[in-house]
């Protein structure tokens, strides 16, 4: 279907846009908050865990994780391997995720009004077939 990812890109940048303006009030940017997510949903990680996760190179999680870190919302814990940094959340990065996640759910809940369940829940799974496809993951 022609004109699917520029709609799709039209869509991404004020979404971002958003929650950032969201993520400002904690002192966080989406960037941030995607290495509290990928934390809190796969515990403790190896910052390349993370980087491939987001496909994107180690240096900018070494950049936010640093930050994150001044911020005390993650802290490095011991590996059996010294060459590798482990980190997980703290006590703070996980009341900062819940309420950062209720906020979010809001604005998840207002993005999609007037968008019958059903059609969600298509737009959903498409949006993962779409990913597999891109990344030739098993569907």
């Amino acid at each position: 279907m022609q004109g699917l990812f520029q709609r799709f890109f039209s869509l991404y940048r004020p979404l971002v846009n958003k929650l950032n303006e969201l993520l400002g009030e904690y002192d966080l940017s989406y960037s941030l908050w995607q290495v509290i997510y990928y934390l809190k949903n796969n515990g403790p990680s190896a910052l390349v865990d993370i980087a491939n996760y987001y496909n994107i190179e180690k240096p900018s999680v070494t950049k936010r994780v640093n930050s994150l870190e001044d911020k005390l919302m993650v802290r490095a814990i011991s590996s059996k391997d010294k060459r590798e940094k482990i980190i997980k959340l703290t006590e703070m990065g996980e009341e900062l995720y819940k309420v950062c996640r209720k906020r979010i759910t809001e604005l998840e809940d207002d993005v999609m009004k007037d968008i019958a369940e059903n059609e969600q829940i298509i737009i959903f799974e498409t949006l993962c077939r779409m990913k597999a496809n891109i990344t030739n993951e098993e569907k």
